[in-house]
């Protein structure tokens, strides 16, 4: 990644464009943070439906985004400087070393056989402490190995859980205003999955851990036999499911009950979550909130309590931002760690398919479920193996304690209310405090210039993907603001592209007006976006725990960064910031407790 000067920027001899500086010449010492900006109408109702008319005007359009540009120093940056690096489509990274104090569970195997591998590094697990008959104290949410004790004890069976399940989507759906989490949901199909699942464990043969587990899959992701919309109206009439999606293949094996097709925000081209053609999925914790997005349904049923876990896509932050503005772990993979087959964004240089879950030991355990690159990719980007984290080991403590935490003390505190920044920085002290980890200062270089690259990269990847559809007369069945934002990046041109792959705040209010007719609000995209993009440009692994909430009582996520094939240990650490803060999580306002019901 080319990198600023001390000066910001140079000038080639002899003409006028700017140049940055080599990276392995950028002094560090000499950037200073500044505060990132973006000028964009916030829009709804008809003041939206104006301005796309605008930008989808063949004469107005390109002046129009033209303006949008500008305003935001794209052509600045992307065609009036000379960029020293060559391109780099996909992330790349030299080999790296082992983990400390991992366990290999090896891609190749079975998911049944790896599952059952990670399993046995968790701590033990005490039903006497989930069960207990009085109230628990702090709120926890229900994981999966209370749902296998349940099973195995006859507690109860899936086909009654089942039942609640129905039920509460039901109500849910049934609610003023209606929280539609589910784009897809057939009760007969759910039924069908748990009776044979129920009969596996009345025959002493359940398939692994995960068999009656309840897992909700994004409406991006193929699960035969129900349709793959991507939130649309239409797209399931051009795009036939003809088996389930490799991740989805994966926990199928496990026996795995899929509840069907979460809600999401249309062809992921948002954070937010809103979707005119479903209704908005909710946040449990403030109904009149965005829950985020794009993975706006798998996050609203895990927080909600009707699963422990869903599988969403983080092109963008959007696994990350949903669960953080939702109260759960969502967890990031390594871009390539997972083989994409069967997603809609299977060809892109971003995405990654990966769990949301109620609890970083449920996220670990579907991890080592779905994982294992696809063939080209162990070809091209040569993945570590693929380990967990041996959470029982003796020096736990001790390679906890020799973690170092890089913080860019600016960046992290450049937030809406300081109160979220306070609260993640008591976490991280807390951390400190009790393992011995070290906090190093730090400084990121030229994050305006990664998030331009990264609003290029997947906008021009996403326009390439859709613009047979556009053109062929599909453009009025998008909706508003996915219409807005296609014509935004369809204005990317070849020399855009190129040129970005060179360089390589709590829950927001849901409008009223926003929820008939779309919402187009790029500075709020941007804020939520403003911590997650190098995770995403870069393909690092990335993982946010729930550790607080605000005076508002909306959750408050703190995001950890690893290094390239690193999931094992930001597992490690992950699982011990949710230990330290397990008693500051509440119990969300809608909320379906599931297992006591």
């Amino acid at each position: 990644m080319g990198g600023s000067s001390s000066t910001g920027w140079g000038k080639t001899k002899g003409s006028s464009p700017r140049a940055m500086t080599p990276v392995e010449e950028v002094d560090i010492s000499a950037v200073r943070y500044k505060p990132p900006t973006l000028q964009a109408p916030h829009l709804t109702g008809f003041s939206l439906r104006a301005f796309l008319w605008l930008m989808e005007s063949p004469l107005l359009g390109p002046l129009i985004t033209s303006v949008l540009k500008s305003q935001n120093n794209m052509p600045q940056m992307l065609q009036q400087t000379v960029i020293p690096e060559r391109p780099m489509y996909y992330p790349e990274y030299p080999p790296q070393d082992l983990e400390p104090g991992v366990v290999l569970v090896g891609e190749d195997r079975h998911p049944v056989e790896r599952v059952h591998e990670a399993l046995q590094y968790l701590p033990p697990y005490d039903p006497s402490v989930r069960w207990a008959t009085e109230e628990k104290l702090p709120f926890l949410y229900w994981k999966i190995r209370d749902f296998a004790h349940a099973y195995r004890s006859g507690i109860t069976t899936p086909s009654v859980v089942a039942e609640h399940v129905i039920a509460g989507v039901e109500e849910w759906n049934n609610k003023k205003p209606p929280m539609p989490m589910l784009i897809y949901f057939n009760a007969d199909d759910l039924r069908r999955q748990a009776e044979a699942s129920t009969k596996r464990f009345e025959q002493g043969n359940p398939m692994s851990i995960l068999d009656g587990i309840f897992v909700a899959i994004k409406d991006d992701i193929d699960c035969f036999p129900y349709p793959t919309k991507g939130a649309t109206t239409f797209f399931d009439q051009i795009h036939t499911v003809e088996k389930d999606a490799v991740c989805v293949a994966r926990l199928r094996k496990c026996g795995v009950i899929f509840i069907g097709k979460a809600n999401m925000h249309e062809l992921g081209l948002g954070v937010t979550g809103n979707n005119p053609n479903y209704g908005t999925a909710r946040n449990p914790h403030s109904v009149d909130r965005y829950t985020g997005g794009s993975s706006s349904g798998p996050a609203a049923l895990v927080s909600s309590g009707l699963c422990s876990v869903a599988i969403g896509t983080d092109g963008g932050g959007s696994v990350r931002i949903p669960s953080a503005l939702c109260g759960i772990v969502g967890f990031k993979t390594t871009y390539g760690r997972t083989d994409m087959t069967g997603v809609l964004c299977d060809a892109g240089t971003v995405e990654v398919a990966s769990p949301l879950a109620s609890s970083v030991e449920d996220a670990m355990l579907v991890y080592s479920a779905i994982a294992g690159s696809r063939p080209m990719d162990k070809l091209t980007l040569r993945p570590s193996p693929l380990c967990v984290p041996n959470l029982l080991s003796p020096d736990n403590n001790n390679i906890l304690g020799s973690v170092k935490i890089g913080k860019y003390t600016e960046w992290f505190h450049d937030v809406s209310d300081r109160e979220i920044s306070s609260t993640c920085e008591d976490a991280l002290k807390l951390l400190c405090s009790t393992f011995g980890c070290q906090i190093e200062e730090i400084i990121l270089p030229e994050l305006e210039e990664m998030r331009t690259a990264h609003v290029v990269s997947i906008g021009s990847e996403s326009f390439c993907d859709l613009n047979p559809h556009y053109k062929a007369g599909r453009r009025t069945e998008f909706t508003l603001d996915t219409r807005t934002s296609l014509a935004l990046f369809g204005s990317f041109s070849s020399t855009d592209y190129v040129a970005s792959q060179c360089i390589s705040m709590t829950a927001p209010k849901i409008p009223p007006s926003a929820l008939k007719s779309g919402e187009s609000d790029y500075v709020v995209s941007a804020y939520l976006m403003r911590f997650i993009i190098a995770g995403n440009l870069l393909g690092l692994p990335a993982i946010t725990v729930p550790v607080g909430h605000d005076k508002q009582g909306l959750p408050i996520g703190l995001q950890l960064i690893g290094r390239p094939w690193g999931e094992a240990s930001l597992l490690r650490v992950a699982a011990a910031v949710e230990d330290l803060c397990l008693k500051k999580r509440n119990r969300p306002a809608a909320f379906y407790d599931i297992l006591k019901a």
